[in-house]
């Protein structure tokens, strides 16, 4: 299998390696926030819900000035790495794009080296070409997909979590 991922990559030239480098970091960050999501969130809210619970609200302003602080708090762990991973997603079309470029000017090389003669030699360039667009565009839309599903997450989570602070 090793031999297979190793043999894709080299059939897709230098800029695959990245986006299948990129793909590793987006998967990681992936994962992280599912386990987040589906673990670690849920605990951080009530938590907080607790802390809020434990201040005297006999002074409004008071109270006002706590609460902002424990929901900012929750905001931004819920938001943790979702802006990396969109700057992922944005990355690996414009890496595809990039490999494209290198194979077509691979395949206009051979084009000026030997003649529009050798056929073989041009379809592995535009094979190059056409590999890292597609890996690039499939790794960004299995991305986007993440992003969107975790942005629905967290603006789910975030607004549960604020109906709860204002009893």
């Amino acid at each position: 299998m090793f031999q297979q991922i190793t043999l894709f990559l080299d059939s897709g030239g230098p800029v695959l390696y990245g986006i299948f480098a990129i793909s590793i970091m987006l998967s990681a960050l992936i994962l992280d926030r599912y386990y987040f999501f589906k673990k670690e969130s849920k605990a951080l809210c009530q938590s907080q819900v607790k802390r809020w619970m434990a201040i005297d609200k006999s002074n409004a302003w008071f109270a006002q000035k706590q609460r902002e602080p424990i929901s900012s708090e929750v905001a931004v762990a819920l938001q943790k790495y979702r802006s990396t991973i969109y700057l992922l997603v944005i990355i690996c079309p414009l890496m595809g794009l990039l490999g494209t470029v290198t194979g077509m000017i691979r395949v206009f090389d051979v084009m000026a080296v030997t003649g529009t003669g050798n056929a073989r030699a041009m379809a592995s360039g535009i094979s190059m070409a056409t590999i890292p667009t597609m890996a690039g565009m499939v790794i960004s839309l299995a991305g986007l997909y993440f992003k969107t599903r975790f942005d629905g997450l967290a603006k789910k989570q975030l607004d549960t979590f604020k109906d709860k602070l204002i009893r």
